[in-house]
């Protein structure tokens, strides 16, 4: 088993590659391996494209060429997910798999899509394949955490993000910016935001601090920008409508779509709010999301109890007063520096 786990933290290495790149999709590790020796390996890259496992057979096929079929046949694939069964943007690499006639696969876990769930698997062992399952189980479902939560629960993973000082506050009475976290902190905000598929602030926030909520300071792609408006009472000529990123807008006036603008009305604007939002996301294919909000729309979530993560920098200034930060009633999973601030990580399920 031991032997299993090393080449399966490799597929999760592997995976881990895709995060930014791949969604809704899972990030997916593979590789193969012969007398001991990993042949090729390889990673779901960008949505849409070739899946992990199609991409290590291709590779075997052109480095090895008349040796493939004995390599397939002698060899043993490892896989950080379930091989998909279902024809979509690709075909079904569990197919794939049992016509190049694998030797043995070993899978870290299921895929929980009802189009897959164990039938990837069954695809394998029909034609004859060697089937290892639950290798680094719980390491792979938390590595996919995004998608197993957007397809289990039919809503995005939610973070929270926000900055306060060293004494609890989030922000200055007189509502005007006031910097509170170091250059470091800023800039891993910023690439947080390209790993994830959408930001979200209140108009407050919109407001007060004219936020871009793109990812300037760090390359990737930018997030899709949620605002929670519900008069659009935020101006046109705010940086949220720079066009810089698709922004949506909820709100209580107007449904409309322009270029990269989509203004969605919600018929019962404060009934379930976070809960209307997170599932109209979810339509959306939006598989994680950061709330960047101010106190009030970082209480939405917080009292509905729709939040999965919490990203906390703590600085280690005092203001002596000021609006005071969120409550989250659970304890600090782990903290790291960040610079001059601290960084505090909270679950609302710790792992």
């Amino acid at each position: 088993m031991w032997e299993h786990e090393q080449y399966m933290r490799r597929c999760l290495e592997l995976a881990k590659l895709g995060a930014g790149s791949v969604s809704p999709n899972p990030m997916v590790g593979a590789l193969l391996v012969h007398d001991g020796k990993i042949i090729a390996e390889d990673y779901h890259r960008y949505f849409g494209g070739p899946h992990a496992e199609a991409l290590v057979i291709n590779r075997v096929l052109a480095d090895y060429k008349e040796d493939a079929e004995r390599l397939f046949r002698e060899g043993t694939l490892y896989v950080s997910l379930e091989p998909c069964a279902h024809y979509g943007k690709t075909p079904p690499c569990a197919k794939l798999l049992a016509d190049y006639r694998v030797g043995r696969v070993v899978v870290a876990c299921r895929d929980p899509f009802d189009q897959v769930n164990g039938a990837g698997i069954g695809i394998l062992r029909d034609a004859g394949i060697d089937v290892i399952e639950h290798v680094l189980e719980e390491e792979a479902q938390w590595l996919n955490r995004r998608f197993f939560t957007r397809v289990r629960q039919q809503r995005p993973y939610i973070i929270l993000k926000w900055a306060q000082t060293g004494d609890g506050y989030m922000a200055p009475k007189e509502g005007r910016q006031r910097w509170i976290s170091g250059p470091e902190a800023r800039l891993l905000v910023h690439r947080w935001r390209s790993e994830e598929d959408a930001v979200l602030v209140g108009a407050g926030t919109a407001v007060a601090d004219d936020p871009q909520l793109t990812v300037r300071e760090w390359q990737g792609r930018n997030p899709m920008r949620i605002l929670i408006d519900k008069h659009l009472s935020v101006g046109q000529g705010a940086r949220l409508f720079d066009g810089a990123a698709d922004t949506v807008v909820f709100n209580a006036v107007e449904t409309d779509w322009k270029e990269h603008l989509k203004l969605i009305a919600l018929e019962n604007f404060d009934w379930y709010l976070p809960q209307q939002v997170a599932y109209q996301l979810y339509l959306m294919d939006v598989q994680s999301l950061i709330v960047e909000g101010g106190r009030k729309t970082l209480d939405l979530f917080i009292d509905s109890g729709l939040w999965d993560e919490a990203r906390v920098l703590v600085s280690p200034d005092a203001w002596g007063e000021g609006i005071e930060a969120p409550a989250l009633h659970t304890l600090v999973h782990h903290s790291q520096k960040v610079g001059r601030d601290r960084l505090d990580i909270f679950y609302k399920n710790n792992p």
